[in-house]
């Protein structure tokens, strides 16, 4: 449904076609504490994939509620659409570093 909070009801329809086309992306947390949030297509570049992945997650962390307290990240999965799910290891995603181009 169309949100104010979202940008999705704007009185500035070029800036938000503008900022949808840029690639913005609404996410939320449901009730039972669970983030779904796209980051990818399975024709993506791996590289691509990696980039839009840790932004995503940057963006979780960023974006915590200010009375979350405690460890945030309880466990971490990706999935295709209707794929089963990989368990990640969170340590290992929230240190994760972008290998430097040589």
């Amino acid at each position: 449904m169309p949100n104010p909070k979202a940008g999705t009801v704007t009185a500035d329809i070029p800036l938000a076609i503008q900022e949808f086309k840029k690639g913005k992306v609404e996410y939320r947390v449901d009730k039972t504490g669970i983030v779904h949030l796209p980051f990818g297509k399975a024709n993506f570049p791996e590289e691509d994939l990696i980039v839009n992945f840790m932004a995503a997650v940057r963006s979780v962390e960023v974006n915590k509620p200010p009375g979350a307290k405690g460890v945030y990240w309880k466990s971490a999965h990706i999935c295709s659409s209707m794929g089963p799910s990989i368990k990640l290891n969170i340590r290992e995603m929230l240190d994760y570093k972008a290998p430097t181009p040589a």
